[in-house]
């Protein structure tokens, strides 16, 4: 008998070793909490985690005396309560110890049933699949929610119910409607509009709902002509080229711009799309702390001066990532400082305008306009036609000679099937809205709806003591919740009270930064935003 407990007990640390070092660490954590070393620090430019509650102070309040905690390699400069860290790790622990002793006893009854792959390796293995099985499926009714009605101000949510423990969800015919809070709907063009739809069916009955073609062969039409020319008029820049996914603007784009001997510096924080383009390119990628100008500079002196690895020469070419608003933060980039850093290092310039282009700035034209930056000083504009304008694809807008270039070198554009006719139309009368070619102020009125109705919402969480990222004028407010129990709950509760949210969680964010992702649209009214912050107050008293 000795023999056998010795020999699982042996399979156990092969096989699971590294999560037994992992919980090792949460633990030797935990225990550096209640020893932290007397670090301080901010970020210049933002006021985050301003508003605390009067009613979470108390007898321990020496335990929201907090350090600056780095996660995943990223500096994030949140302060985090001792308290609300302990036991955020500590239900992270919780979950990963049932999870391992539930797999153990799962390899025993496969090993006794005698159950096997006949000779076939596991398709899913490693950390992530056991995240999956046993952390996200217990709360995987609280994403992948399907509607059944366009993502407005009000939206339907179909229900789903599982009957395995929600290992599984099935639909139901019955349907909840929901105050919509979570979509990127920013300036309401994604309901039936009294200018863009007819145009919309209209060049649906002239062209069909795909090209069936990339660009470079039968895939052009005057409409996505009339779009190039459009966007570019729009965002101020010579030239643009448009693509039918705004993911693959970035995943694909990168690769054509810069390739092996180039270095790439990117904010931290920067979105998947990004990274995963950045790691595609060949070329050597830095990160830099978010959104801090000054570590931006030390990066970039110390790169220059060292060159590239192992031959020291000079790179081919720098370019820096940033984003316009960072759309798990809510934050706006310290634009202009940046743009003064690369200049002075002759760096590029590349700026994702994904959530800022359309929904912020006097007529809509993004950071930019906003912060008062000349785009002649930013080398390479994108941005995402899925938020402000209520379709679908993304854009690269520069110099003609850079466009001329991608669109050659591009496999976004040389090979995927250009962007459907009826979205390019959706585009182009949504930006004619904007810019009041309608002939009406409509689009003045969005603008100004939009960013009052941020504000308004904004300065209430802050009241009501929540704790709230980003900045004034951004469209996005997270509202942390950091410990997991309260991701399903917090979900649960606000669908309970028809209202639709969406959370957020590790991998999306690092492990202790859990939140509520608020996304506002000028086609909420304040009746429905002071429903919200009603729904907010009864949930989290729950």
């Amino acid at each position: 008998m000795s023999l056998w407990l010795n020999a699982q007990l042996k399979k156990l640390l092969v096989n699971y070793g590294s999560h037994i070092s992992v919980l090792v660490a949460v633990i030797l954590f935990m225990h550096m909490l209640f020893n932290p070393s007397k670090q301080t620090g901010s970020k210049a430019g933002t006021d985050l985690h301003q508003q605390v509650s009067n009613r979470r102070r108390g007898s321990l309040e020496f335990l929201r005396e907090a350090p600056i905690l780095c996660f995943s390699g990223r500096s994030i400069m949140i302060t985090i309560p001792y308290l609300t860290a302990l036991t955020t790790y500590f239900s992270y622990g919780l979950l990963f110890v049932f999870g391992q002793l539930r797999d153990f006893f799962r390899k025993i009854i496969d090993w006794w049933s005698q159950s096997s792959l006949q000779g076939y390796a596991p398709i899913c293995l490693g950390l992530e699949d056991f995240y999956v099985r046993r952390l996200y499926l217990r709360i995987q009714d609280c994403f992948n929610r399907p509607i059944s009605s366009p993502p407005d101000a009000w939206i339907d949510v179909v229900e789903r119910v599982s009957k395995d423990n929600n290992k599984t969800l099935q639909r139901t015919k019955n349907v909840s409607r929901c105050l919509n809070i979570g979509s990127y709907n920013y300036l309401g063009f994604a309901a039936a509009d009294e200018y863009c739809t007819p145009r919309v069916i209209e060049s649906l009955k002239r062209f069909s709902p795909s090209t069936c073609s990339a660009r470079i062969d039968g895939g052009t039409t005057t409409l996505h002509t009339e779009l190039e020319q459009c966007v570019a008029s729009f965002v101020g820049k010579p030239a643009c080229v448009v693509f039918g996914m705004g993911y693959a603007t970035n995943s694909a784009v990168l690769p054509a711009l810069i390739g092996k001997g180039g270095l790439i510096i990117s904010d931290s924080l920067n979105h998947n799309s990004i990274v995963n383009g950045a790691r595609g390119t060949g070329a050597t990628v830095r990160v830099f702390q978010h959104n801090i100008p000054s570590h931006l500079e030390k990066v970039l002196r110390e790169q220059i001066a060292d060159g590239q690895p192992r031959t020291h020469r000079p790179w081919k070419k720098i370019i820096v990532l940033v984003e316009g608003i960072y759309s798990m933060e809510g934050e706006l980039c310290q634009l202009p400082e940046i743009v003064a850093v690369c200049k002075k290092y002759k760096a590029y310039v590349y700026l994702d305008e994904a959530h800022s282009i359309g929904a912020i700035g006097k007529t809509g034209r993004g950071v930019c306009e906003l912060l008062g930056v000349d785009t002649a000083v930013v080398d390479v504009m994108m941005g995402t036609f899925t938020k402000s304008f209520g379709s679908c694809g993304g854009y690269i807008a520069g110099s003609e000679e850079l466009i001329q270039y991608l669109k050659y070198t591009c496999p976004a554009h040389l090979y995927a099937t250009s962007i459907s006719p009826p979205a390019a139309q959706q585009i182009i009368s949504s930006i004619k809205v904007i810019l009041g070619e309608d002939g009406s102020n409509r689009g003045a009125q969005k603008l100004a709806r939009i960013r009052e109705n941020s504000n308004f919402f904004r300065s209430e969480l802050q009241k009501m003591g929540f704790e709230v990222l980003g900045d004034n004028d951004s469209p996005v407010m997270p509202i942390m919740l950091y410990n997991p129990s309260k991701i399903p709950a917090f979900s649960r509760e606000c669908l309970k009270r028809n209202v639709a949210v969406v959370t957020v969680a590790f991998p999306a964010t690092p492990l202790l930064l859990a939140r509520a992702r608020i996304c506002i649209s000028a086609a909420h009214t304040r009746e429905d935003l002071v429903k919200a912050l009603e729904v907010r107050v009864l949930s989290c008293s729950y």
